[in-house]
């Protein structure tokens, strides 16, 4: 899912920038340049869930799954 970009507080550049990305002047405000080590952490990232997924068996990936959704959808505490 694509991140939102983050506008700016001043309300006459928000604006500015708004209408830049509904005309398409811009798609999105100016990218932030990663470190080295965030390059780094984000490529890790990107192939991590995939590697992992395909070094386990099919009944760990399955259990890991089945707990996953029993954390998820069982009961609710600290809410009441």
């Amino acid at each position: 899912m694509p991140r939102r970009p983050s506008l700016p507080k001043d309300p006459s550049q928000r604006a500015k920038t708004l209408l830049d990305m509904a005309t398409g002047d811009k798609s999105k405000p100016e990218a932030t340049n990663l470190s080295a080590a965030q390059e780094f952490a984000r490529k890790g990232g990107l192939k991590g869930g995939k590697a992992r997924a395909v070094a386990l068996d099919k009944e760990t990936r399955s259990s890991i799954a089945r707990e996953a959704a029993k954390r998820r959808w069982g009961p609710k505490r600290g809410h009441d």
